[in-house]
């Protein structure tokens, strides 16, 4: 395969990927780990999180993956440490639940005027995200309202999917299992947009169950916590 044709094959998957593994550059991985989430059938991995995100242990840990034949997505916590070189897309969260406008369009409007000219928008998913974890880092950082009925959550991604057009709404229970009913009515709500779920899947059920509504699961914590062979496991069961 060429080169030209991996690239054609990266650009036009990223909408048929149904699970991805988020890696945090603040967290550290055991030996052997790399390889074995490169070979778990992951479809991208992604670089992501909260706190302590720094040019710095981004670029360590992204020079740690690129050997791997795997799209590579950049989801940047702010516009303070973004990587653009070296990365297939860059997925950017707008948080629709949060009470704090920086988080929906402020730090946007910050990165757009430090790089504009540094900026591959052809490369560019915006994320439409509901914050639902309230002892989560995210939801504390974005002061999202995380009391949210699955009622409340459906109108949120029916603003984020039909008013706004987000490519990706992301369901983000970031550190703990979510409930499936809420889960299940953000699916039933979706038209155009695609559904990502993450948080607390760390087992073959849950991610199995979370796949019958979502079209894509995020796996993070479960491979710091469990290692990375309850990646594989997870993989298997969406399969």
């Amino acid at each position: 395969m060429t080169m030209k044709n991996i690239c054609m094959m990266i650009t036009m998957k990223w909408k048929d990927w149904v699970h991805v593994t988020k890696l945090d550059p603040d967290k550290q991985l055991k030996p052997g780990d790399i390889d074995a989430i490169a070979s778990s059938g992951t479809d991208a991995l992604m670089l992501s999180g909260t706190l302590n995100v720094t040019q710095e242990n981004l670029a360590l840990l992204q020079k740690q993956l690129k050997a791997y034949d795997l799209p590579l997505v950049m989801e940047p916590a702010g516009p303070e440490a973004v990587l653009m070189q070296g990365v297939d897309y860059i997925f950017v969260p707008s948080v629709m639940n949060t009470t704090d406008v920086a988080w929906i369009v402020g730090k946007h409007q910050v990165w757009v005027r430090q790089q504009q000219k540094q900026i591959a928008w052809e490369y560019i998913v915006p994320e439409a995200y509901i914050v639902l974890n309230p002892n989560s880092s995210v939801s504390k950082v974005t002061r999202s309202v995380c009391t949210l009925n699955a009622e409340e959550v459906a109108a949120y991604v029916t603003v984020a999917d039909r008013y706004f057009h987000f490519p990706v709404v992301y369901i983000e229970y970031s550190g703990t299992y979510g409930d499936p009913a809420v889960v299940k009515a953000a699916s039933c709500a979706i038209d155009q947009s695609i559904l990502y779920y993450g948080g607390g899947i760390n087992s073959a059920e849950k991610a199995a169950e979370m796949s019958r509504y979502a079209d894509t699961i995020v796996v993070g914590n479960a491979v710091y916590d469990q290692g990375a062979a309850v990646l594989k496991a997870t993989v298997d069961a969406i399969q």
